[in-house]
């Protein structure tokens, strides 16, 4: 009866035997897989926060010119400014160089020193052209920096005139000549006003005249253009040098000199303001 009940029983099959089993294994393994990838024991990776100095920076620079337009032989004034550029602050240490562009290049007219975040320089620039500071550094904080450029336009005026008629002083005469070595008479005032103005004139003393502005012989004043005449015709030139003298290029045998007026028959035209 017992063995006939025991083979009554349903066999458990084999299939399902082995997926259970499968199961099992495949969780254990997963379990234990999630275990080593981040153990509980595992300590946390530490980072250690590096300070870093400041690196040096540029400064905040500011040129500023009295003015931009001049007469020649006056002078300006440029200003430089210099601050931190994190707080704002007025700078002070370093130099700042004043530079002027000549000749194809930056050339240094004058170094100061910073103080309370100003330097200044006074200069007589005598040509058009452009200037720029430079702040040299100051160690550990501070590294060179430049301005952008600013033109200051030098103006023509009688006393640059005068100046470059007298530069000539002792140049022979020759028929002909406009200068630089030797000239006649209106080849000097030609060469003249254009090198001191940029005024262009005729090579010939009677067209000359018709230049720029009468003015009565009681206002002439140095650097005007005299021009002698016979009746309304002119036929010899020279620039005015103040006192009833002119610097002209006279004759043949002669050199370009301060001479006095010798006639009353002349006229004064005014070409630089």
């Amino acid at each position: 009866m017992h063995e006939h009940s025991s083979s009554r029983r349903r066999p458990v099959r084999a299939g399902k035997l082995a997926l259970a089993l499968g199961i099992c294994l495949c969780a254990g393994q997963f379990m234990a897989g999630t275990a080593m990838a981040a153990p509980a024991s595992a300590a946390a990776p530490v980072t250690t926060a590096v300070a870093e100095a400041a690196s040096p920076t540029h400064v905040a620079i500011k040129l500023t010119a009295s003015t931009t337009k001049l007469a020649w032989g006056s002078a300006v004034t440029l200003t430089a400014r210099v601050n931190d550029p994190a707080t704002g602050a007025a700078v002070t240490g370093g130099n700042v160089q004043f530079q002027a562009w000549r000749n194809g290049g930056w050339k240094t007219w004058q170094t100061k020193a910073v103080s309370n975040g100003t330097a200044s320089y006074r200069a007589t620039p005598y040509v058009t052209g452009s200037f720029r500071l430079k702040y040299t550094g100051l160690s550990g904080k501070y590294i060179s920096t430049a301005t952008p450029s600013t033109r200051v336009n030098v103006v023509a005026s009688r006393a640059k005139v005068l100046a470059e008629a007298r530069k000539h002083v002792g140049k022979s005469y020759r028929y002909g000549a406009s200068g630089p070595g030797s000239f006649d008479c209106s080849g000097f005032t030609m060469y003249v006003y254009r090198n001191s103005a940029g005024i262009k004139l005729p090579h010939k003393a009677n067209s000359q005249q018709k230049y720029g502005k009468a003015v009565a012989k009681s206002s002439a004043q140095p650097g005007d253009l005299i021009v002698i005449r016979s009746g309304s015709y002119g036929y010899h030139v020279g620039v005015y040098a103040g006192g009833g003298y002119f610097y002209d290029s006279p004759k043949p045998g002669a050199k370009v000199g301060k001479h006095k007026i010798w006639t009353s028959s002349y006229v004064v035209r005014r070409l630089v303001g």
